[in-house]
């Protein structure tokens, strides 16, 4: 088995190499014979050094000069060799505890991928609050976070990998269309809760309650604008990091 992790970044030059450590730590932890990895960076034109750093690292770089976070994850995805595909956003660390989890969900042959639930530690106690209510949501309907996404490279492929026409939420969008895969050859989807995954609170620092619940309410009351035009999704697209 190969496993391709797959990490979209755009101006990550503070947290790249953390997030790359982790993944080393953790494969190294799990150091299976007839079980092969590969790192691969799509950096999404990046203006700092997120690309030397990620290749001084050991990573493989590709890079994707429209800044889409599908199209980031796809364009990883087009250079993956590898039978599973992992995503991982470049603020979040990988646990060995997580990925034995996912190991797991890759060699029992029964599903066709996985998310996980998300630690954020230091939350304000309403930015608590909203990431409860998603963890709900995504364990009941099996929406996987975009900071961590499994998935069989040949569902991925046959699906049409991710939407290049949502700027946000293409993650839950894969996520249904995996699911329907899967069930048609009965392997499940699920989200994996017993080893969170760290992922980086920074959004919650960097906007205001009242921005980032402007930014719910677009999505909610107008859904297909706002995905679809990354004018509207500024707590994704306007650069502050």
């Amino acid at each position: 088995m190969h496993l391709s992790i797959v990490i979209p970044a755009f101006n990550e030059a503070r947290l790249i190499e953390r997030c790359l450590r982790s993944v080393t730590d953790a494969l190294a932890a799990h150091s299976t014979p007839g079980v092969t990895s590969e790192i691969i960076v799509a950096d999404n034109n990046s203006t700092d050094n997120t690309a030397s750093l990620a290749k001084q690292a050991g990573a493989q770089v590709v890079f994707e000069p429209i800044n889409q976070i599908g199209r980031a994850r796809n364009a990883g995805a087009a250079v993956a060799t590898g039978d599973w595909l992992l995503f991982l956003d470049a603020d979040s660390v990988l646990s060995p505890e997580l990925l034995g989890d996912i190991l797991h969900v890759i060699t029992c042959e029964a599903y066709v991928g996985c998310g996980s639930t998300l630690s954020m530690p230091g939350l304000p106690w309403w930015a608590s609050g909203i990431l409860r209510c998603w963890t709900q949501l995504s364990v009941l309907l099996r929406w996987a976070a975009g900071a961590l996404l499994v998935c069989r490279r040949d569902a991925f492929v046959e699906v049409g990998g991710f939407s290049q026409d949502l700027y946000a939420l293409e993650e839950i969008d894969l996520s249904k269309r995996l699911q329907k895969w899967g069930l048609q050859r009965n392997l499940e989807f699920i989200i994996l809760t017993t080893h969170p995954l760290d992922t980086s609170s920074r959004k919650i620092s960097l906007y205001s309650a009242g921005e980032i619940a402007g930014q719910i309410l677009r999505v909610f009351f107008n859904r297909r604008r706002t995905l679809t035009d990354k004018k509207h999704l500024s707590v994704w697209y306007d650069g502050r990091r």
